[in-house]
């Protein structure tokens, strides 16, 4: 049975939706060309039109291909990047924003006839799975399901989560290189079936392709798109369904979402903050006001100092560069400065900042002290979003963040 959701107040729904709730969709389709299998469970919600409409880009299509109509799709409340269908027999198909699509087999079953050649059959349970995407990483502890995992993208002191550190620590997960230079050798060695890769692989396509060609199955996911703050959480689901663990991946998107809740109820601050970096050319990188990050501004009761000239363009976590005379002049009264060093990590104390940009010194928030960095594992710790949102909370009130995702600089 699925987990109750909790309930949340309407005040905050719409904080933490973006006053843009993105609902599931409950319309009905036809008949079951499938193979006849097990039902499924009470929480999943009715099927969804065939193809679903996000922004401007048209990606879930449930025609397999073979005549096989869904029987229902996986209820998803924020996330707007992916989707997942049902149909007889126990299989699934994931699509996801950028056009991939994927089917989920199950263990004694086959791909049917006839599929379509644009969907990559996935067989499960999957196993010894090369895991590249830095973001997903916490959804897999979450999920307790690291033995899927065999190969991984980071090294034990480069990774963003402890457990999967002291398995690449104790030899259990083997670092296989990067997104941009894999070990084919050592993937291919393992059986590797499956790759979960994050858009960075877009700028190396010779090393997707290499990887296919060795008979790996990668996906790209896209949590970095969702405009809201939960929907990148909702890819946990996501992370669930293909490892075998959705009812847990609903739990904990609950359980999470919950505690999300509980810190977003709070009354504004009315204070402002300013998040960036100086790029290598000297100029201020920002994010958009569509950015998750502003949201969780936004739920810890600040204002996110927004620079985008177009913010109802529903673009998502694209970084907005501008010349430092104009941050200066839209940024220097911000209560609160956060200077992204999970990018610049030169920038270790308020000097390091002035050091950087002499027009920074005469910003309100330098002159009041109220100057932060955050930690380089901030982007990957998405199911900590209750802990980070505290932190901001705790530098827009001027009281010290006590779980180490940002600092003030002295």
């Amino acid at each position: 049975m699925r987990p109750h959701r909790p309930e949340y107040s309407r005040r905050t729904v719409l904080r933490l939706a973006g006053y843009g709730l993105a609902a599931a969709c409950t319309s009905a389709l036809g008949g079951c060309g499938a193979p006849s299998g097990p039902a499924r469970g009470s929480k999943r919600v009715g099927s969804a039109p065939a193809n679903v409409t996000v922004g401007t880009t048209t990606f879930r299509n449930t025609d397999l291909g073979c005549g096989w109509e869904p029987t229902g799709s996986l209820d998803l409340v924020y996330a707007s990047q992916f989707s997942v269908d049902y149909y007889d027999g126990g299989y699934q198909l994931v699509c996801v924003s950028n056009g991939e699509r994927f089917l989920l087999v199950p263990h004694d079953a086959a791909a049917p006839e006839g599929l379509a050649p644009d969907i990559a059959p996935v067989q499960l349970p999957l196993e010894n799975i090369y895991l590249v995407s830095t973001s997903m990483i916490c959804f897999v502890d979450e999920l307790d399901a690291f033995d899927a995992v065999a190969v991984t993208s980071v090294t034990a002191e480069t990774s963003p989560n402890a457990r999967l550190a002291a398995a690449v620590d104790e030899g259990r997960v083997a670092f296989g290189g990067r997104y941009r230079d894999p070990d084919y050798e050592l993937i291919a060695q393992t059986g590797c079936p499956f790759a979960l890769e994050n858009t960075k692989i877009n700028h190396v396509p010779e090393a997707k392709q290499k990887l296919e060609e060795l008979g790996v199955v990668v996906m790209t996911e896209q949590s970095s798109a969702e405009t809201q703050a939960l929907g990148r959480l909702e890819w946990i689901k996501l992370v669930g369904t293909l490892l075998d663990r959705a009812d847990e991946a609903e739990r904990r998107f609950d359980e999470i979402a919950a505690r999300v809740e509980s810190v977003a109820a709070q009354e504004p601050t009315g204070k402002t903050i300013a998040f960036f970096y100086i790029n290598e050319d000297g100029a201020a990188a920002t994010r958009r006001s569509t950015d998750y990050f502003s949201q969780m501004v936004s739920l810890a009761g600040g204002t996110y100092l927004s620079l985008d000239p177009d913010a109802g363009n529903g673009a998502s976590s694209v970084q907005l560069v501008v010349d430092m005379e104009t941050f200066y002049l839209e940024a220097k009264d911000a209560d609160v400065i956060v200077y992204n060093t999970t990018v610049d990590e030169s920038v270790a104390s308020v000097d390091d900042l002035v050091a950087r940009n002499a027009l920074l010194e005469d910003f309100a928030a330098v002159r009041a002290g109220e100057v932060w960095a955050c930690d380089h594992s901030m982007y990957q710790q998405i199911s900590s979003m209750d802990r980070i949102i505290a932190d901001i909370r705790a530098a827009l009130t001027g009281t010290e963040a006590a779980n180490g995702f940002l600092w003030r600089l002295a």
